[in-house]
């Protein structure tokens, strides 16, 4: 698996399906914890792995980060998920960082399938604070699941808001299958380094890690 981060936001889409099909994906409310979001940025998190989720689908997936950030302030978009038993899906976190499977097979096992989800783009923002959501939307609490935003619509709004402002960051993540399968599953190479290669290259951006 050869792994290119990049940051470009005038460089065209890599997957096939232009930027412009943003509307086909369905735009979703998740947390994450700060130390996984700094992972993808490092090239560590290639995939986002979850007990529950969407199938068959792309998804814009607006991230509030948990405490100490406690802040809505990034989108990653997300390829159609990898669903498939946990010893498959361990195996897909083990071959991206060493020593992560053990964890995400004690997060999925006792399920018959679990997912992992391809991480194609993420932006940083500078955001809304936990407090500034508050005051915007009346009540708010950081999601335990996934919230589908579509039948949120004020929530929606406010994400829209987030990235209305011009990032900070960006990144994109270009996944090449493998031969032997088309479901995405991880290359049999002994180190996780001799199938990637990361270049993040922040230019003139403002980095605000």
């Amino acid at each position: 698996m050869t792994m290119n981060l990049f940051t470009s936001s005038a460089q065209p889409s890599l997957f096939g399906d232009d930027e412009a099909s943003d509307d086909v994906r369905e735009p979703v409310l998740m947390s994450l914890n700060p130390i996984y979001f700094d992972l993808i940025w490092a090239g560590e998190k290639r995939h986002e792995f979850r007990r529950r989720f969407l199938a068959g689908q792309s998804v814009r997936w607006y991230v509030y980060l948990t405490a100490p950030v406690a802040r809505l302030s990034a989108v990653i978009d997300l390829g159609p998920a990898i669903v498939d038993t946990p010893q498959r899906i361990a195996d897909i976190a083990e071959q991206a960082r060493v020593g992560n499977g053990a964890s995400v097979l004690e997060y999925v096992k006792d399920l018959p399938q679990a997912f992992a989800i391809p991480i194609r783009r993420v932006s940083q923002y500078p955001g809304m604070s936990l407090e500034q959501l508050k005051a915007e939307l009346g009540a708010f609490h950081p999601p335990q699941g996934y919230t589908k935003l579509r039948n949120h619509p004020e929530l929606l709004s406010v994400c829209e808001k987030v990235t209305a402002d011009p990032p900070t960051r960006e990144m994109t993540v270009r996944d090449v299958a493998l031969a032997g399968g088309s479901r995405g599953f991880p290359c049999p190479h002994r180190s996780p380094s001799s199938c990637s290669a990361a270049r993040v290259r922040q230019g003139a951006r403002r980095n605000t890690w």
